[in-house]
């Protein structure tokens, strides 16, 4: 079995001013050795809610550059963690998980319930989409992003996931229990999910996502449910357990998702780990600790892939 490094970030929820708000961290699942490649520590983050405007999210990788979400704004790095450029927009509000296929960067604006497009070799956005929702169902309008003519600010569906594939673009809420889908202007709304789910995507010939609310990873094939729990830990291990409410922190919070090969899937986790589950025996075969700081939650994973 050949374990993959994995890019990882973190956001630090209830960190105050002065402090860290999350990091970014290459981590080797085969000997363990975590290198810390990037402490987000701006003075202007809103300090408001649980994670709020705090830490780093999504990653995507496009030629040579690390793109990865922070809230309002993208960051562009190089392989040595240094910022090359950032992405913002007016419609780009505490983004969650971002993707690139084809040249375009898709991210969830989970502050607008939108999924932004940006195309990255014209180094513009492009047009995107909004999912309101009402008694009659649910209706997706495209907008343009550079325009004023979008929607106002929204968080209903709590957009925070999103996937693209020469099938079509995936996407989904926290606060739905649905995997929505779109291709050639088909728009497919799929009763597959329950609430409180983060990186619900496709995964071999069924979908794969974090079930949050029940701190687990989860596999629905054929109408056959794997399961595989997160990591925990004893409560004397914990750091500021005590001292926290679940409301800003807890443990077992899963979140992050990388598909590896052989049917193998990296998981992120509070207080921070990441962890590999061979889903369809419902275990953990490798997993490591990068903080036992409650507050201190994986968000991102991805498959290093420069060497």
């Amino acid at each position: 079995m050949k374990l993959a490094k994995i890019l990882a970030t973190s956001v630090v929820r209830g960190s105050q001013q002065g402090e860290s708000h999350g990091g970014i961290y290459l981590v080797n699942m085969k000997t363990g050795t975590i290198a810390e490649k990037f402490d987000w520590n701006n003075g202007e983050i809103d300090f408001d809610g649980r994670g709020a405007d705090r830490g780093l999210r999504g990653i995507a990788f496009y030629q040579q550059d690390i793109y990865i979400a922070a809230s309002n704004e993208i960051f562009i790095f190089d392989q040595y963690f240094t910022i090359k450029a950032t992405i913002r927009n007016d419609y780009l509000k505490h983004c969650h998980e971002i993707c690139i296929f084809q040249g375009i960067l898709y991210i969830s604006s989970t502050g607008f319930d939108s999924i932004l497009r940006y195309d990255l070799l014209k180094n513009k956005f492009v047009s995107s989409l909004y999912l309101g929702v009402s008694t009659q169902g649910y209706r997706l309008m495209a907008f343009d992003p550079l325009s004023t003519l979008g929607p106002k600010p929204c968080n209903k569906l709590h957009l925070n996931s999103v996937s693209c594939n020469a099938q079509g673009l995936y996407f989904s809420g926290r606060k739905s229990k649905h995997l929505f889908f779109l291709n050639k202007g088909k728009f497919i709304a799929q009763d597959v999910l329950p609430l409180g789910t983060h990186n619900a995507q496709p995964f071999q010939h069924g979908i794969i996502y974090n079930d949050t609310e029940q701190d687990a990873l989860c596999f629905i094939e054929q109408q056959h449910k794997h399961t595989s729990p997160v990591p925990t830990y004893p409560a004397q291990d914990i750091i500021n357990s005590d001292k926290y409410s679940s409301h800003v922190a807890r443990p077992s919070f899963g979140r992050g998702l990388a598909l590896l090969s052989d049917g193998l899937v990296a998981t992120g986790s509070s207080p921070s780990t990441i962890a590999i589950h061979d889903i369809k025996n419902s275990m953990i075969i490798k997993q490591v600790n990068l903080s036992m700081d409650v507050r201190n939650a994986i968000h991102g994973l991805a498959i290093w892939p420069f060497d």
